[in-house]
Formats: C-alpha cells, sequence, structure tokens
C-alpha cells in the first residue's frame, strides 16, 4: 500500500474493545464517510481514494464482527433488534462523538457519507435511512436481502448511491429493488452495474465515484 495520507488505529469502548482505522487525508478533510468492516475495507478506499485524486475524504471505518453470525446480529434491524440498536447506537452517536474530538472534524450531512458493503451495505441502509440528520448520502455496494425497502419512504431521504456486479445475481437483484423503490418515491438515487463478482475490486473502484456524485458536487 502506498498511501499518501495516514491509516490511525484505536480501539473504542464497546463490546469489549471495538477497533476502528481512521483514514486521514494529506489535505483538510472536506468529506467523512464512516464505513462498516473497517478492518477489512478503509485500506483499499483509501487507496482507491489517493489513485482517483478524489476530493480529501476522511474514512472512519468500524471493525466489524469476525463472524457473520455476530455480523447478521449488528447490521440487520429485524435479526435481533437489541443487538442491533446498541451497535447503531454505538457506530452513529459514540464513534461520531470520538472523531469530532480525535480529529476535529464536524462537517454536516452534505458533507457526511455512511458506506458497507454486503452485510455492511445493508447496515449502510438501515443507519443512513433512520439517521438522515447525521448522513446525507448512503453508499450501499452489493446489499444482501436481510433488509429491503420500507414499504413507505420517509421524507428527506439521503441521497442513495448502490453499486453491484453482473456476477452476482443475488446482489444485483437486491440493489435494483432498492433503486427502484428510491426511484418511486422520487428519491436522488444512482444505481450501477459493474463486471464482477461478490467481493469484487469493483467495491473499492466505485468508491471514489460515489463521493464525486454525492459530496463533491
Amino acid at each position: 500500500m502506498r498511501l499518501t495520507g495516514q491509516l490511525v488505529d484505536d480501539s473504542l469502548d464497546y463490546d469489549g474493545g471495538r477497533q476502528v482505522t481512521v483514514y486521514v487525508p494529506p489535505d483538510p478533510a472536506v468529506a467523512v464517510v464512516f464505513a462498516a468492516d473497517g478492518g477489512w475495507h478503509t485500506g483499499k478506499l483509501a487507496q482507491a481514494l489517493e489513485d482517483a485524486h478524489a476530493p480529501a475524504t476522511m474514512i472512519v471505518g468500524v471493525h466489524g464482527m469476525p463472524d457473520d453470525e455476530g455480523r447478521f446480529k449488528e447490521y440487520v434491524p429485524t435479526v435481533d433488534t437489541d443487538r442491533f440498536a446498541a451497535h447503531e447506537k454505538f457506530f452513529v452517536d459514540e464513534v461520531g462523538r470520538w472523531v469530532q474530538s480525535r480529529f476535529q472534524v464536524e462537517l454536516g450531512a452534505d458533507h457526511t457519507a455512511v458506506w458497507g458493503a454486503s452485510l455492511g451495505a445493508e447496515f449502510a441502509l438501515a443507519v443512513g435511512l433512520r439517521h438522515r440528520d447525521v448522513y446525507g448520502a448512503v453508499f450501499a455496494a452489493s446489499p444482501g436481502g436481510g433488509y429491503r425497502p420500507p414499504v413507505e419512504m420517509l421524507d428527506q431521504m439521503p441521497r442513495v448511491y448502490l453499486v453491484a456486479g453482473t456476477e452476482e445475481p443475488f446482489f444485483l437483484e437486491n440493489a435494483t429493488r432498492w433503486a427502484d423503490a428510491l426511484r418511486a418515491s422520487d428519491d436522488q438515487v444512482m444505481m450501477t452495474e459493474r463486471a464482477g463478482g461478490h467481493g469484487g475490486a469493483f467495491w473499492a473502484h466505485e468508491f471514489p465515484l460515489m463521493v464525486a456524485w454525492a459530496i463533491g458536487r
């Protein structure tokens, strides 16, 4: 990895200690993206930003549980409501306050987004819709099918950018379902199909385009 920015690791007081990896760009941040499964994705997303010469964007990567069962409980609101609520409060409130205190970054919803891939994309959609005052945009790569669009969309929805691969039909169907539901409610949505399967390089490669679409305009 050849980053010019800095990766900062820390552990916050949640569930016995939950690690957070933050990418601090070399220039003052004009946007901040809170990312699910940050231990897996923060470095790749940061490298994609720098390679694309994207606007200076801080990435706050909150690490997820190492097993799918734990991630299901924390990321999908219908699986374990108490566990989801606890993690939601940590991710939205506690991590948000920590970022403001540690890095003096508080940019407002128009320059703040939440990102996730697969199960993490379900979480990004869930918290993005529930906290529109915090996140002005949701970036969802290859969302799973456990969390689906509400029957009635709420007012003042965030902007939503979805991407899925042509070789992952289940996840492409889920992303398309979300795009159709959002467009039916006249919400701002971008839906993109990329060549590749689940976990493909397009997850990171699409990230600078997401930032430019939602925050850079």
